[in-house]
């Protein structure tokens, strides 16, 4: 089993906690992207990250000394969003590191297919920029199968607990590959009116809690992620099928 997650807008350097220990398997790639942005002018890398001035001076300034051989940060610990403050890391015991090693991998527009260990450095791309690299159109075309490919050359069952901006780099292949590959969406959701949604920061909140159970409990069978009982959620068992588990929260 591989679970999938989303990385995170906001990102620190943080070399005391723990080293990293490999490089991101796609640098070759990286390097491309990053020799594109560094060819863009202040208002068109701006457009592109759709951010204000002062974010937009900040990761312009980054990309024009950015040294992708130099392994900054363990990428689980680079990102700083909700859903990596849930999951809390940097407290993870030896053998927690051990299955977030195997089992979990982070999607970046940036970096393609991240392992917790390996380093990487600041950096401001989402997967849904228009970003023209290599002549393709996006981002999404740029990347094609691979991440898909790197996945599953190491499982026939992937986790979802990414965003549909970064799942879909996924998905799109599973539906088109003949492969009898088993991908499972979980969705944390509220009873709303009668219905069941799915509140964004709530969700992120959910799956930094998901991935903190997974590895305490050492999951290997998707079977056993319906355990999952953390803030409150509990599983629909006659709401979900093979491909999406549902787990409610009673709506405060």
């Amino acid at each position: 089993m591989r679970i999938i997650i989303s990385p995170a807008k906001t990102m620190n350097v943080d070399t005391d906690t723990m080293p990293s220990s490999s490089y991101p398997q796609f640098l070759e790639k990286t390097r491309q992207i990053l020799s594109y942005l560094q060819s863009l002018t202040y208002e068109e890398a701006k457009q592109l990250w759709k951010c204000n001035d002062k974010l937009a001076q900040l990761n312009f300034e980054r990309i024009q000394c950015m040294d992708l051989d130099k392994a900054y940060t363990p990428a689980i610990l680079a990102y700083e969003g909700i859903q990596y403050q849930y999951m809390a890391p940097s407290v993870f015991e030896s053998e927690q590191w051990a299955y977030m090693e195997e089992h979990l991998r982070i999607l970046s527009g940036f970096y393609g297919t991240l392992r917790p260990c390996d380093g990487v450095t600041p950096y401001r791309l989402e997967m849904q920029a228009k970003a023209q690299v290599e002549g393709k159109k996006d981002l999404y075309e740029f990347w094609g199968d691979t991440l898909y490919q790197n996945l599953v050359s190491e499982t026939d069952c992937i986790l979802n607990l990414a965003s549909k901006e970064y799942s879909k780099c996924v998905e799109m292949y599973v539906k088109r590959d003949n492969k009898k590959i088993q991908f499972v969406t979980c969705v944390f959701a509220e009873e709303v009116n009668g219905k069941l949604v799915q509140k964004a920061t709530m969700a992120k909140m959910a799956r930094g809690q998901m991935v903190r159970f997974l590895a305490e409990e050492q999951i290997q069978n998707v079977e056993d992620v319906k355990k999952f009982d953390r803030m409150g959620y509990q599983f629909l068992e006659n709401d979900s099928t093979e491909n999406l588990y549902i787990f409610r929260k009673e709506s405060e």
